[in-house]
């Protein structure tokens, strides 16, 4: 990619471009587990910009997006990926997305309820981070079933597990793991959203305009290899 001179300094003043991923989002970051690397989409999106700035990489990882914005204030990121939302402009620059995820229900093995429309009804409790970008969407979605706010995704999930909620709310590739360990739980089929994933910088960061330009551009050479049979499953 053929892109315009920047100031490393304006985007990666330590030297290094430290990047905020949220290893919650196993659609977008998993841990090899034969070499105990970072790797998924936002991974190999995150050693591109780095490798067309000429800079090292410093991954922060985080256990939620709750988390990374927590640690906006606190200098220990230059950009993060996070899910666009509408709620935190007023505090960061969004690029374009590079990435969706979809967010779906886990409900008890025995429970009645077998598709997303069935959840929203009047009496059922559905558990859900707090932070989380999907769980802003569900406060405007809903109109019956009530929301019971958990501090983290597996928090939620955990108040599922003791029966204090009927459903739980989470990202799919999240809620599949969460399934496939335990019988009594099941992940349902069709999904309530698809979020965009984007690199997030602070409000009135200079380099935001590289960074929404650089992800537009990877995103349509990635677009370009797949339809040229090329691997691109991110991984």
């Amino acid at each position: 990619m053929s892109r315009r001179p920047i100031d490393i300094g304006e985007i990666a003043p330590t030297g290094s471009i430290r990047a905020a991923v949220n290893i919650a989002n196993a659609a977008l970051v998993r841990v090899d587990e034969r070499t105990g690397a970072l790797i998924g989409p936002s991974i190999d999106l995150a050693n591109s910009l780095a490798a067309e700035l000429g800079c090292q990489l410093a991954l922060r990882p985080y256990p939620s997006a709750a988390a990374i914005l927590a640690a906006a204030d606190q200098d220990d990121w230059d950009i993060a990926f996070i899910a666009a939302d509408p709620s935190r402009t007023d505090r960061f620059e969004f690029s374009p997305p590079y990435a969706f995820v979809t967010a779906t229900y886990l409900v008890p093995e025995q429970s009645h309820i077998y598709a997303v429309a069935e959840v929203d009804i009047p009496g059922c409790r559905i558990s859900a981070a707090r932070e989380a970008a999907y769980t802003k969407q569900l406060e405007k979605l809903l109109k019956h079933a009530a929301i019971v706010y958990a501090d983290s995704p597996a928090a939620a999930i955990e108040l599922l597990k003791n029966g204090t909620c009927d459903a739980a709310a989470g990202l799919k590739d999240s809620l599949q793991v969460a399934a496939a360990q335990s019988e009594r739980l099941r992940m349902l089929e069709d999904t309530f959203l698809e979020i965009p994933q984007t690199i997030a910088m602070r409000k009135g960061a200079k380099a935001a305009l590289f960074v929404s330009e650089f992800v537009s551009e990877y995103v349509k050479a990635l677009s370009s290899d797949c339809l040229h049979g090329r691997d691109c499953d991110g991984s």
